[in-house]
């Protein structure tokens, strides 16, 4: 299925945020990572939707296998689509599952849908928009599953970051849904405590995820914040995650409130965009 891998062959494409390059895995055949603008954004196994390489889109393939039984399809939500990782996997081990993509960048969908192809069995529909305006038209009540995963460049959007934004995902989800956002931050961790404490405003549950140096603020890294108005599975979701190739852990209810520290939630009047990585971070070049 899709384009296979030639030797040291790296696809490059203007699209509509910059320059898109399909770099091939030299160790998987028919595996690509896209990079946008040098910022490594996707891993696609054309041959294994089920391979999750990023550690933050392993951590949210945790939390996709765990909100259901095992098989069990669902209605996703994914703002933020790149090369599409998360929806293939949920196609793969969810069958029959309904999703919905949104991404701003039209040439980018054309491009993944030509060279990085979807199984035509899955029903996954893309369409081109921004986030947020796509959200505020969504219907009510609709899906299990919302995933904000947006980037321009290596930076999250202010408008995407603020206690009403989450409160227009929440109106989209049916009774017991999950809400999953990846943020990256560093440092002082001004912007992840934040965002913690912004969606904790909206949601009863919430949970962060990420490794433990990137807690420690001593490597900028991801933050995969989760969250539902019913109970999280907790327990099962720190094991997962603690056995990860990067190791990571999850803070909740009271090592989540120390995290927090009383950083206040992110409305749209305060909202900032995500912290630049320091060069050397994700792959970005250190000159």
């Amino acid at each position: 299925m899709g384009r296979t891998r030639k030797a040291d062959e790296t696809l490059t494409r203007e699209v509509d945020s910059g320059i898109a390059e399909l770099v091939p895995d030299p160790y998987v055949t028919n595996a690509w990572t896209l990079h946008l603008n040098g910022t490594p954004q996707s891993h696609v196994d054309l041959d294994d939707p089920r391979h999750l390489e990023f550690e933050y889109v392993r951590r949210l393939g945790h939390v996709v296998d765990l909100m259901r039984e095992p098989g069990e399809p669902i209605r996703a939500l994914h703002l933020g689509g790149g090369a599409l990782s998360l929806p293939r996997y949920i196609a793969a081990t969810r069958p029959r599952s309904t999703q919905q993509v949104v991404e701003v960048d039209a040439a980018l969908i054309e491009l993944v849908r030509g060279l990085l192809p979807l199984d035509r069995g899955w029903r996954v529909k893309i369409r081109n928009g921004d986030a947020r305006e796509v959200l505020s038209r969504a219907p009510e009540d609709t899906f299990d599953l919302v995933v904000t995963d947006v980037f321009a460049g290596a930076r999250t959007p202010a408008h995407l970051t603020s206690v009403e934004y989450v409160e227009l995902a929440a109106r989209t989800m049916r009774a017991g849904g999950v809400y999953a956002a990846n943020i990256g931050d560093g440092g002082k961790l001004a912007f992840a405590r934040a965002q913690a404490a912004t969606v904790r405003r909206v949601f009863r549950h919430v949970c962060v995820l990420a490794e433990p140096a990137v807690f420690r603020g001593r490597r900028f890294g991801n933050f995969v914040i989760v969250a539902s108005q019913a109970v999280l599975p907790i327990i099962s979701l720190a094991r997962l995650t603690a056995g990860d190739p990067f190791p990571g852990r999850v803070e909740h209810d009271d090592s989540l409130e120390k995290f927090i520290g009383g950083a206040p939630p992110t409305t749209d009047a305060t909202a900032t965009q995500s912290p630049s990585p320091p060069k050397g971070t994700w792959g970005l070049p250190d000159d």
